[in-house]
């Protein structure tokens, strides 16, 4: 099941991206897509922490060999976008999808978003969005299989709203228990295993008692964070849907978990 969830959320990508599935659920097979993505990732968890090591290995990398995936490429999967991004170009599109969006920018502002740009962010697209929605999804599959008495619960309030095919975004909003589950499975298992950086804002910032200058870089690991005991209770290691229902604390319990997982990406 794990291997068709993520093969479902690259077709999915596809499709919100390109409006072009990549076949992956019809095939039963990645292709070798997602050994590539893998390389892709780890690299880019290297050079992110040490941006100097990219360049540093990409020039030693004839001489060493290349290790840790630090100089990997995006290889099939750029040339799956570049292909797309030139068939849209070439014979158009009334679709509104990301991609669209892209080009309605690139074409406002060219001097701002290049080719380059719109080959770099659709191939990311691929790589880490596909990659984070199979990694988000997974655990609440998980979680809800073991625990058979959560999925009456979302059943009993799947039948109070009235759904239509496909089921809209605004009607999944009228269904806090299926949200508080979705949460939960973020929370336990963050789809970025890594600290994200950001830069402390001009005059600076008070964090635990400690002033941090302004235009410092600082990080705070989701999987960290979101097992805060003071902040989400003693049983952090449960899947306990509830906790997100409750009211008052829970409000700055969503900014905690929500702040290092999700702040500064762009999520589908």
């Amino acid at each position: 099941m794990g291997l068709f969830v993520q093969l479902f959320a690259f077709d999915v990508i596809g499709e919100v991206t390109f409006s072009k599935r990549f076949g992956f659920m019809d095939m039963g097979s990645d292709n070798d897509f997602f050994a590539q993505v893998e390389d892709v990732l780890r690299s880019g968890a290297w050079w992110r922490q040490i941006p100097a090591l990219y360049w540093t290995h990409d020039f030693l990398s004839p001489v060493i060999g290349n290790h840790f995936s630090v100089t990997a490429h995006h290889g099939r999967l750029r040339d799956f976008a570049s292909q797309a991004i030139e068939d849209r170009k070439t014979h158009g599109s009334d679709h509104q999808d990301i991609l669209a969006k892209w080009l309605e920018v690139q074409k406002q502002r060219p001097n701002e978003m290049n080719d380059a740009n719109v080959l770099s962010m659709a191939t990311t697209n691929i790589s880490a969005g596909s990659d984070t929605t199979a990694i988000s999804t997974r655990p609440v599959i998980f979680h809800l299989l073991k625990n058979p008495e959560l999925v009456e619960d979302i059943d009993t309030q799947t039948k109070e709203v009235k759904l239509t095919k496909p089921i809209t975004l605004e009607q999944t909003n009228h269904m806090p228990y299926l949200q508080a589950c979705l949460y939960e499975g973020l929370r336990l298992h963050p789809a970025v295993g890594m600290s994200l950086p950001r830069v402390t804002p001009r005059g600076g910032v008070e964090i635990d008692g400690h002033f941090i200058p302004e235009g410092t870089v600082i990080e705070a690991n989701p999987w960290v964070v979101c097992r805060n005991t003071e902040i989400f209770g003693d049983d952090v290691e449960a899947f306990r849907p509830k906790r997100w229902l409750k009211t008052g604390d829970m409000g700055v319990a969503f900014l905690c978990f929500v702040l290092p997982t999700l702040a500064n990406k762009n999520v589908l």
